[in-house]
């Protein structure tokens, strides 16, 4: 198995002096429990618990002191609670709402262990009637492999430590940004990146893709709230990936006959699960972020690669010499949110993008990102920097002199000019470098 970024983080909550039992989140498939597993190799012992097995369940659900539950654990799983750094998972917490308020106990009372929690479902149930130990926990995000970890799985790992070097060669951009193109092209989902590890074939995914899929579908009793909602969530799931990277109305997606309101709450419900996210956009070109949540949102689902097998545009992206010519742009924009998303474990990592204020205009930048108090525009664009529109007119509005463009050119720092007579200095970013977009901006910030 290829390493993931998530081990170092892990680490580093691992090393917390005030360490919270852990609960990792995270969407279907996205490695949580492989993860898990992997950083298990730090302990000297490892307890592993599948809340999905009956009897593994039912040592939360008996009523006993907690210093008992303790003493059970360590009896099932045959080990000792004495000396050396025992890491305990617990896996699918969800099918126990009294495991879940128990994390508090093992911050309070035990906090020699090491604990941590994930269910592919988790995130459904959050806001339910459930008692989460607010406080006594702490949370971080998983989400598909980010491309340094692609370069990881398909054993590129001499490129992977040049691209964290303080400078990257030029003589390897292309070959940085074929590699790059790949990663868009099939996406991060771990099942996927593993089988195409093994025999660099595209067209040997595609089972892959529709077990992803189909595993989603067969969840949706349990993603819905109630049982009139399934009907929603189902034609949801079976359009969202077609839809992904657009600008959506509620009422009759899909070519549905359902109504707005019935939509919306089917979307929410699923947008829980990690498997979406409606990224509502913002209207001013300064802090603080505000979206705008009576305008369409724009839909972001899980992984591009899904989003390229389901609409059948794996061939044309790997032909098309620009990722930003496939699918209308949408596919070069949406893999660019995937890396924003992947670059940060916390679940208050978020997309963002900007509109014009005026209803009757079309000027929209991709993403804006929160820097140093500052709302940096992103645009994902292969042109000159006149056709940068949408980017200049935000530039005209923004108190500062900081923009982005993210494309398949080489790196560069150049001063610009909007239509208008604004001038402003522009980080042209290539795809491969979007994870440290932040230590970009320092470097000119310095």
């Amino acid at each position: 198995m290829f390493s993931r970024d998530i081990t170092k983080e892990l680490q580093k909550w691992a090393a917390k002096p005030a360490r919270k039992p852990l609960i990792l989140r995270g969407a279907r498939q996205v490695g949580k429990t492989t993860a898990v597993n992997l950083f298990s190799k730090d302990f000297d012992q490892y307890i592993y618990l599948n809340l999905e097995k009956v009897e593994q369940r039912d040592i939360f659900e008996r009523q006993y002191p907690f210093a008992d539950l303790l003493t059970t654990l360590f009896i099932f799983a045959h080990k000792q609670r004495i000396g050396g750094k025992t890491l305990i998972f617990i896996d699918e917490i969800q099918n126990s709402p009294k495991a879940i308020a128990l994390l508090r106990y093992f911050y309070e009372e035990a906090n020699d262990l090491f604990v941590i929690a994930a269910g592919s479902l988790l995130e459904s149930i959050m806001g339910r009637n459930i008692s989460f130990p607010v406080g006594r926990v702490e949370y971080m995000a998983l989400r598909p492999c980010s491309f340094r970890e692609f370069l990881s799985a398909t054993n590129n790992g001499q490129l992977l430590e040049i691209l964290e070097k303080p400078e990257v060669p030029g003589f390897l951009h292309s070959q940085l940004i074929a590699l790059f193109k790949k990663y868009a092209t099939i996406g991060g989902m771990p099942e996927v990146l593993s089988l195409y590890s093994q025999n660099a074939d595209i067209t040997a995914l595609e089972p892959a893709y529709n077990s992803l899929i189909h595993s989603y579908s067969d969840d949706i009793e349990k993603y819905a709230d109630s049982s009139s909602q399934v009907q929603y969530i189902r034609h949801i799931i079976s359009n969202v990936f077609r839809e992904a990277g657009t600008k959506i109305t509620f009422e009759k997606f899909g070519n549905s006959p359902y109504r707005s309101r019935e939509m919306k709450e089917a979307f929410v419900s699923l947008e829980k699960t990690m498997l979406i996210k409606l990224v509502y956009p913002c209207t001013s070109a300064e802090l603080p972020l505000k979206s705008s949540l009576v305008r369409k949102p724009r839909l972001h689902v899980l992984d591009t690669g899904l989003v390229n097998h389901s609409n059948k545009i794996m061939g044309e992206l790997v032909f098309n010499e620009e990722i930003s010519d496939t699918h209308r742009g949408l596919i070069a924009e949406h893999i660019v949110g995937q890396e924003l998303l992947a670059s940060n474990f916390s679940i208050g990592n978020e997309l963002h993008f900007w509109v014009r204020e005026k209803t009757d205009s079309s000027a929209e930048v991709d993403y804006i990102l929160p820097y140093n108090g500052k709302l940096i525009p992103i645009e994902v664009k292969s042109g000159s920097i006149g056709k940068l529109r949408s980017l200049h007119q935000f530039m005209d509005h923004a108190p500062h002199k900081l923009a982005v463009r993210v494309w398949q050119g080489p790196y560069s720092v150049e001063k610009a000019k909007t239509i208008a007579g604004t001038e402003f200095t522009l980080l042209n970013l290539p795809f491969y470098l979007v994870h440290r977009i932040e230590r970009e901006l320092d470097k000119i910030n310095a």
